[in-house]
């Protein structure tokens, strides 16, 4: 901040945000309601349609009677569990309340002023949201046919870059790169730079050449690999999220981490919901079963299939003909209780994204958008 900048905000008749933090556009959840609808079905906010593991939903009641205690600070039984799952070490984990806590912390860990921060166009906004909150530049990169392009993002990455972020698979386009071009990127990057691989749907992603990234991160200093458990394990509400990086990042990023950041609750119910198998088989089995279809049924109604999808939703683009937008097709399934999300604030004005729901009703959304498009 310049010193007039300074001046200014100490003469000011309030107090003033610090320079940007007004510029900064909040994040938009997927909407939860429908004007005039009781019940309606949310396809909005790619959540698990299953639910979440009764053993969760258990072990989450079960702390009931300890929500006079303090919670473990460093989350050491969930620390055990995630280790001896995906063989880990413990001491080299980040807990955060969401894997949106972890982005930030990176964030402010790494970032200041005049610092900046690489993402793709359609990037997750909460990676932008904690760089613009450091005072850094954030650096889109173009994303051809709604796909990371590593060498856009090379493109973009100079001596000031601290930070590249990456959703593989991406939210909110559902496409992803293979493995082999993820470790391109990282060979090419700086080792100064931190590159942040997110994999909040990486457990649907089941096609031949995707991997997560975790091996990449053992052997590497400069990788972080972050996880959640909203989405496979249907923990959503209890916001539980953890990334694996280098122990020089994980020290550095405890020291700025609040303490008590995952409650008792939460982290006994994804202690529980990480040893069910048979519940995270069956959110797999589901979203394989339904994506292909659902992707089948929106092409033969003529619209745009992005794709294809490695996650939980699929994205669909509509014409800019007046009656058959985005924006018309939304309302249209809002009036009759389908919840779907426009992506406005992605830069994808032409788009609904759509979470893969239960038969009946991905039937649903696929008659409505037939009856809207002959309406």
């Amino acid at each position: 901040m310049s010193e007039a900048a300074s001046d200014a905000r100490a003469r000011a008749p309030r107090p003033e945000p610090k320079p940007g933090i007004l510029d900064i556009h909040a994040y938009v959840p997927g909407k939860a309601a429908a004007d005039g609808v009781a019940d309606p079905i949310k396809l909005s906010a790619n959540e698990n349609i299953l639910g979440s593991s009764p053993l969760a939903r258990e072990a989450y009641a079960g702390a009931a009677f300890d929500l006079h205690v303090y919670p473990d600070s460093r989350a050491n039984l969930l620390r055990a569990a995630i280790s001896e799952t995906y063989r880990l070490e413990p001491e080299r984990l980040i807990f955060g309340c969401g894997s949106d806590e972890v982005f930030q912390l990176l964030n402010q860990t790494f970032l200041e002023p005049g610092d900046n921060m690489v993402q793709g166009e359609y990037a997750f906004a909460a990676f932008a949201i904690g760089a613009r909150a450091c005072q850094a530049e954030v650096r889109n990169a173009r994303e051809p046919n709604y796909r990371i392009d590593v060498d856009e993002i090379l493109k973009v990455v100079d001596d000031r870059t601290r930070l590249v972020f990456l959703a593989n698979p991406g939210n909110p386009t559902g496409t992803w790169i293979p493995f082999s071009e993820v470790e391109r990127l990282h060979a090419r990057l700086p080792p100064s730079v931190v590159l942040v691989l997110d994999g909040a749907y990486s457990e649907f992603a089941t096609e031949p050449g995707f991997d997560d990234g975790i091996d990449l991160a053992r052997r590497s200093e400069n990788v972080v690999v972050t996880k959640t458990f909203s989405k496979l394990h249907g923990l959503a509400a209890l916001r539980v999220g953890w990334g694996y990086a280098p122990t020089r990042i994980a020290e550095a990023v405890d020291r700025i981490r609040l303490p008590f950041n995952l409650s008792i609750p939460a982290q006994r119910a994804a202690i529980a919901g990480l040893a069910d198998r048979d519940f995270q088989d069956r959110s797999i089995a589901h979203v394989d079963q339904w994506r292909p279809w659902l992707a089948q049924q929106f092409g033969g109604l003529g619209l745009e299939v992005v794709g294809p999808s490695a996650t939980n939703f699929v994205l669909i683009g509509f014409p800019t003909t007046p009656g058959r937008t985005a924006a018309d097709a939304d309302a249209f399934l809002s009036a009759r209780g389908l919840l779907t999300r426009r992506v406005l604030n992605y830069g994808l004005p032409n788009h609904l994204r759509v979470t893969i729901g239960l038969e009946a009703h991905n039937r649903a959304v696929v008659e409505a958008l037939a009856a809207f498009l002959k309406s």
